[in-house]
């Protein structure tokens, strides 16, 4: 028998002895069974691959400490991706209390009063040409940045920047009543 035939022996003894003591372990950690297994499929692999440059004589214990690892990892991964869609249902949840205050915040009657048009008036008047053109293209026409960029001769860039500078000046202008005009302009 060759060293490489010895070690394969070796090997399937070792997989078939612990493989399902080892999946008990992860399964411990892990959230499902098939997570657990794919754990210790990995681990054996991890181990197979680098078989060469392993110098642990108790293969058992190594094997362990490899699905620990990988458990360890696994679970880190999940962490940070929770997190992550923690941060985004908060910043939903923001937005939802956003909108539900703008709205309740909202007077009708105030909203589309001669004092709040002759605001957005004045205020598109203050605004460079371009700039103006951009925004009523942008918000009251409905055009695309890229259709507006285009018709104009810029780039969608300047077309961003025209909108930014446009709704950060109707912002200051409108004062308490942007929040509210915004989800009609924007």
């Amino acid at each position: 028998m060759t060293h490489q035939e010895e070690y394969s022996l070796n090997f399937n003894r070792v997989y078939t002895t612990y493989f399902h003591r080892f999946v008990r372990f992860a399964r411990s950690y892990m959230a499902t069974d098939e997570a657990a297994e794919d754990v210790v499929n990995d681990s054996f692999m991890y181990y197979w691959e680098n078989r060469d440059t392993v110098v642990d004589r108790n293969l058992p214990a190594y094997l362990l400490s490899v699905v620990r690892h990988k458990c360890i990892n696994q679970l880190k991964r999940q962490a940070i991706e929770e997190q992550a869609k923690s941060g985004l249902q908060s910043l939903e949840e923001w937005e939802l209390q956003l909108k539900i205050s703008t709205l309740e915040a909202c007077n009708p009657e105030k909203l589309l009063s001669d004092e709040v048009q002759h605001l957005i008036r004045h205020a598109l008047e203050e605004l460079p040409s371009q700039t103006r053109e951009i925004l009523i293209r942008s918000r009251f026409r409905g055009q695309s940045n890229r259709i507006i960029a285009a018709e104009l001769g810029i780039s969608v860039k300047t077309v961003e920047y025209h909108i930014t500078k446009a709704l950060k000046a109707l912002r200051i202008a409108l004062g308490d009543y942007f929040l509210c005009l915004f989800f009609f302009i924007n």
